[in-house]
């Protein structure tokens, strides 16, 4: 009786856990004021925590905040990494060509948006095509220096801790080409992508 109890409790409890998530997330409600910071949990390597600038891009944190919460990132991966530059993720088809179902305006001076942020080393930014308005899931943390891209990519927030996960991230990788490209089973994997903020 005692075991049957117990599991019960058990039971009870993770749907109690469950729930409290699931409302969280529903009652979530993206708000420009405030701070929002995003801890990247990466199997194998450790986590990186990212100060988000709303600042900057407010359209950019407003997407990135809201997928994250919705649980978009979890699982997928960093699929372009190039040691010296940057590591690139969040593309649900681990290949560079996907993406969530929306795209964002790119918040960059090319294309009139005011944005200071420079891509300096631990500066995480969207990845885009050549149309300048259609980033969407996919960003990337610049390994070093990429002042080159300033104008051109939404920067968006930077690294506070954990810079030395995205240098072993950087140092391990093998790429199989000039791009960056990560075998898919190779692929680093986000395991979690968790919202705070500064209240």
């Amino acid at each position: 009786m005692k075991r049957i109890i117990s599991v019960l409790l058990i039971a009870v409890m993770a749907f109690t856990f469950f729930t409290a998530c699931k409302q969280n997330e529903e009652e979530f409600v993206y708000d420009a004021s405030k701070t929002y910071y995003a801890t990247i949990e990466v199997k194998d390597y450790g986590t990186i925590v990212v100060q988000l600038s709303s600042v900057q891009a407010p359209k950019t944190v407003e997407n990135f905040v809201n997928l994250s919460v919705s649980g978009f990132y979890d699982g997928l991966t960093f699929h372009r990494i190039m040691e010296g530059f940057m590591m690139q993720g969040g593309d649900p088809e681990g290949t560079g060509y996907g993406g969530s179902e929306n795209t964002i305006v790119g918040e960059f001076s090319d294309n009139g948006y005011l944005n200071s942020l420079s891509h300096k080393r631990g500066v995480i930014s969207m990845a885009r095509s050549q149309a300048y308005d259609s980033a969407s899931s996919q960003f990337f943390i610049c390994h070093q220096d990429s002042v080159f891209l300033d104008g051109k990519y939404a920067a968006f927030g930077f690294v506070t801790e954990g810079m030395e996960v995205v240098d072993k991230i950087c140092a391990e990788a093998e790429p199989i080409d000039n791009n960056g490209t990560i075998p898919a089973k190779n692929q680093p994997v986000i395991e979690k992508i968790t919202i705070t903020w500064d209240e």
